[in-house]
């Protein structure tokens, strides 16, 4: 019986992304949980009110602005205390046990092994990011852009458009149409696409508006390098499927 004939170098790249770039919290990490805890214990020491409404705001935002919302609904301390006092909760939960999303790990494992670029992009500061990244599989997050390192957080593309710029530094050549982004919440999903970048939305606390994302996903359990390649594809089909821009006389 013939062998099957092994694949080429362009096909197999093919069937690769350039890079994936991953939002973090709701995403790879169930960490919600964690950071409504520590929200919600602050306000109630400090006489404010909680609600699921509120809770709700502060998904997929810088932390900056969440402390500013905690203030609004009754939190008496500084932004910065704010930040350091709910950050340092979750990343101790994060150092201690990776509260991982099904499949994100595996998925991780597999992208590293396959020799996929990865980059982390949260809009969380650099000591809870470093502490998942640090725990990821070796050589899956090897960029890495917290919301400190931004003056403008998502929606902004700000973030997504630092992350494509050092992982294009390390591999030239490399661009966001070659490259997917995976994002849990509406204002992710709104910086990943705003950067050019083919998204896969997995919803996590938040759904997603119909069409925000190239496509969505229900879970990351049992995905595959070459799913992530497929969204690239879809994205890549629905651009040569646009129109082309209209000219001076207001046709195309």
């Amino acid at each position: 019986m013939p062998s099957t004939p092994a694949a080429r170098p362009a096909e197999r790249a093919r069937a690769l992304p350039r890079a994936v770039l991953w939002d973090m919290d709701g995403t790879l990490v169930d960490t919600e949980p964690l950071w409504n805890a520590s929200q919600r214990r602050l306000l109630a020491e400090h006489g404010g009110v909680w609600s699921e409404a509120l809770a709700d705001s502060l998904v997929g935002r810088p932390l900056d602005e969440g402390a500013r919302r905690l203030q609004a609904a009754g939190l008496d301390l500084p932004v910065d205390e704010i930040i350091e006092r709910t950050m340092g909760a979750v990343t101790r939960g994060v150092a201690d046990r990776v509260p991982w999303r099904a499949g994100a790990r595996e998925l991780l494992a597999a992208l590293a092994e396959a020799g996929v670029p990865g980059a982390l992009v949260t809009m969380s500061h650099t000591p809870l990011a470093r502490a998942l990244a640090e725990r990821a599989p070796a050589g899956a997050l090897d960029v890495v852009v917290s919301g400190d390192l931004v003056a403008r957080g998502k929606p902004d593309p700000e973030a997504y458009l630092l992350a494509l710029d050092l992982l294009a530094a390390r591999h030239p050549g490399l661009d966001a149409a070659g490259c997917v982004a995976v994002e849990d919440s509406p204002v992710g999903v709104a910086a990943a696409v705003a950067a050019g970048l083919p998204t896969v939305g997995v919803p996590s606390v938040l759904p997603l508006p119909a069409g925000a994302a190239t496509v969505e996903w229900d879970t990351l359990a049992g995905r595959a390098p070459a799913d992530l390649a497929a969204v690239r594809d879809v994205a890549a089909g629905r651009a040569e499927d646009a129109p082309a821009p209209a000219g001076p006389g207001g046709r195309a």
